[in-house]
């Protein structure tokens, strides 16, 4: 999907994605301290993003639709938070070695060769200690109306995950069916993979 895609789909004035954090994120921000610097890659229209930085983390979302990134300027505005933004193509962008205490991956589904790159980067940009959480939407989910890319092959199994991410420590991973309630795009019953690892 392009940024033409995203740059559309994010172009009303409504969040479509919503304005409250992702669920799961929001269970597992325990293993953040305050003041964590925290990578979010395809934050999108910024509902995780702006959350974070109201729990006192130094955030960047990065995304490729400006369109995106200025409504997550603006939520963070009215949320009273400032949030740092960088329009990318996370396949090709210089990715910060070693420089986040945290990489949170909401919903970003990529072609295969493009998951692998991005997740090796996100991997690589761990401190050590630093902790990536992933929630993404499993093959199962074809089944489902609730959100997703109608495409199995950028839909991630749990296998899929810990291959990627070979040489973290796996805290947690799980395959979930949940009701969504995340906008327009997000709600229903949906079939996920719940991913934590740390790098030593």
């Amino acid at each position: 999907m392009t940024q033409d895609f995203w740059d559309t789909r994010f172009g009303g004035e409504d969040y479509v994605y919503g304005t409250e954090p992702n669920a799961f994120l929001r269970t597992q921000a325990f293993r953040l301290a305050p003041g964590a610097r925290v990578l979010l890659p395809g934050d999108g229209e910024g509902r995780n993003g702006v959350w974070l930085a109201e729990q006192g983390m130094d955030v960047l979302s990065v995304d490729a639709s400006e369109v995106g990134l200025a409504k997550a300027r603006r939520l963070a505005v009215a949320r009273g938070v400032r949030i740092a933004t960088e329009r990318a193509d996370l396949v090709r962008w210089e990715w910060p070695r070693a420089a986040f205490d945290a990489v949170v991956s909401a919903f970003l589904h990529l072609a295969p060769e493009d998951r692998k790159i991005v997740h090796r980067a996100i991997a690589a940009s761990l401190r050590p200690g630093g902790v990536v959480i992933l929630e993404a939407f499993r093959p199962e989910q074809l089944a489902h109306a609730s959100g997703g890319p109608r495409d199995a092959a950028m839909l991630y199994a749990p296998e899929v995950l810990r291959a990627d991410f070979d040489g973290l420590e796996v805290l947690v991973c799980e395959a979930a069916l949940d009701p969504l309630d995340e906008g327009t795009f997000h709600s229903g019953p949906a079939a996920t993979v719940r991913f934590v690892a740390k790098r030593p």
